[in-house]
Order: C-alpha cells, then sequence, then structure tokens
C-alpha cells in the first residue's frame, strides 16, 4: 500500500490495534499514526509493536516507530572514570518506584537546553501515572538526602524496559540512576532497553542503532506481558 500521510486511529476502535510499523514514514522519524487515546490498553500494545507516543501540546496525539531504534543492552553499559568515581562516592541514593510521580513531573518541568517546552503533557503525565498503578510503569530516583535531584522513568513489558525521559537537578544524578536501573534490570533478566532516539548522552552510556526489523523481532521474544 503505497501512503503519503500517516494512519488515522479511532479512539472509539477498542481493539486497539495499530498499523505494521513498515507503513511509518522514515520523515519525519518514524511518524505512523494520529489520534486514539492514552488508554493503558493502547499505550501497552503500542510499546509491544514498537511504537511509542510522543506529542507537544495543542498537537493530537501522535505515534512514533523510528528506523534505526537506539537502544542498550545491559552487558554493553558504559560507566566513565568520572561516573565510576561518583557512584563509588556515594554522593546519592538510588531508590526504585517511590515517587513515580514526582520522577514524571521533574521530567516535565526541568528546563532542557535547546527545548523551550516539554512533551509530557498532564494528559501523558495522567496516562504513565495510571500504568505505574497497573504496574507497567517504574522510575529509578537519585536522592540527596531527602530532596529528589535525578531519575527516569519507563515501562517493563518481560525482559525488556522501554526509556521514556530523565532529569536531572545535580551533576550525574540521572547518570548514576540510570546506571543502578540498568545493573537491576540486567540482574532481573532484561535483555534489551529501548532508548528510542539516539543522542550523545546516550551514546556516551553505551546505546547504539540498530534496525527497527531487528528491534521488533526481539520485541516479540522478550516484550511479553
Amino acid at each position: 500500500m503505497n501512503r503519503t500521510g500517516p494512519f488515522w486511529l479511532d479512539p472509539a476502535d477498542m481493539s486497539y490495534a495499530f498499523p505494521p510499523v513498515e507503513q511509518a514514514l522514515r520523515e519525519p522519524d518514524g511518524l505512523l499514526a494520529i489520534g486514539g487515546d492514552l488508554a493503558p490498553e493502547r499505550i501497552i500494545n503500542a510499546y509491544r509493536h514498537g511504537i511509542f507516543p510522543w506529542f507537544s501540546p495543542g498537537q493530537p496525539i501522535l505515534w512514533w516507530s523510528p528506523d534505526p531504534r537506539a537502544v542498550l543492552f545491559p552487558e554493553q553499559l558504559k560507566v566513565s572514570r568520572s561516573l565510576r568515581k561518583t557512584l563509588n562516592r556515594g554522593v546519592f541514593h538510588v531508590r526504585f518506584d517511590t515517587s513515580f510521580a514526582q520522577v514524571i513531573r521533574a521530567c516535565a518541568d526541568t528546563p532542557r537546553r535547546g527545548q523551550p517546552g516539554t512533551w509530557i503533557t498532564p494528559e501523558m503525565q495522567q496516562a504513565y501515572i495510571k500504568l505505574h498503578q497497573l504496574g507497567y510503569a517504574h522510575s529509578a530516583e537519585s536522592w540527596h538526602g531527602e530532596e529528589l535531584v535525578g531519575g527516569l522513568y519507563g515501562i517493563r513489558l518481560g525482559r525488556v524496559f522501554f526509556g521514556e525521559s530523565m532529569f536531572s537537578r545535580r551533576t550525574d544524578a540521572s547518570k548514576v540512576a540510570f546506571v543502578h536501573l540498568v545493573r537491576k534490570l540486567q540482574e532481573e533478566g532484561v535483555v534489551l532497553i529501548d532508548c528510542q532516539v539516539t543522542t550523545d548522552h546516550l551514546l556516551s552510556l553505551g546505546a547504539e542503532d540498530i534496525p527497527r526489523r531487528r528491534f521488533v523481532e526481539l520485541l516479540r521474544l522478550y516484550a511479553k506481558p
């Protein structure tokens, strides 16, 4: 089928189905579908098939499946010398799933260089808080005393973790949370961490690009309920 635009999802469609990811537009960045809703069933089905929601305030819900896909295989985690020193000094105490709502709000509110706003809208926050309550979404948190200074959140399906966003209010705070999370996930048998889109920050931690076809094959094997 020769398409000139993304697929439109019907919010009333309770099958929560998506078109094949091969139909995603290469430009811009793998846009696959528009619309639908942020029901937990739809979001989980999206992740299981290599799709994720990402949109700005005032836009409809946009669903993406980029090719290539940025991933981290846990055994490929890179810890720089300076980061290892921070870890060894115990500057931050890392907790898991103790303040999920606070983490996602911080990810939305913390300014980022080159980004005038946030894509983590109140609607997205509520959707992922619901997923956390259902046991799918998880947070890793760096604390300095009783102050939350860094962290990240994402979705866990079977042996795959889908990273969503991170924030840092002190140097290396988010990286420390990430390293602890990767090590924890590896101990629990997770074989793949989805990073979505490549950045220099992720590359420095060991992330790499793989073809979307391989990514989807890995999901079929490991992203089970």
